[in-house]
């Protein structure tokens, strides 16, 4: 039923926590529904150089959350906006239907998290 990726993701979960000073932050879905992923990264020149997330749900959520921090880190605010869904579901190993709305949860985690720094960036005045 699941994937060796999503197994290795779940019994081994990375980058499991929340970043205190996060400079952006993402959330997506709730406990009540069953499944929720939240998502901080720390940003510096431009690049994420930390990630953690927290999850609720399947396994397969929290796979998909964990496989997001590491996709993500070291690379530029544009690199990252630029990863789907279809990239999180091929590096779990390829997600049944009945799954494949996780990787679509773990994207829009990740974008939400980025809209959210660049909102805090115009905020202070200061560009992308």
């Amino acid at each position: 039923m699941h994937t060796a990726q999503v197994i290795e993701y779940y019994e081994n979960p990375r980058n499991v926590g929340t970043i205190a000073d996060a400079d952006g932050v993402g959330v997506v879905g709730t406990p009540a529904s069953g499944e929720m992923m939240k998502l901080t990264i720390k940003v510096s020149q431009d690049r994420i150089v930390d990630a953690k997330f927290k999850a609720f749900g399947c396994p397969t959520a929290i796979a998909a959350s964990s496989l997001i921090t590491e996709l993500i880190k070291e690379h530029t605010i544009q690199e990252v906006l630029d990863i789907t869904d279809r990239q999180v579901d091929e590096a779990l190993g390829g997600l049944p239907p009945d799954k494949v709305r996780y990787a679509e949860l773990a994207e829009k985690v990740l974008k939400a998290a980025i809209h959210n720094y660049i909102s805090h960036l115009n905020n202070k005045g200061e560009s992308k």
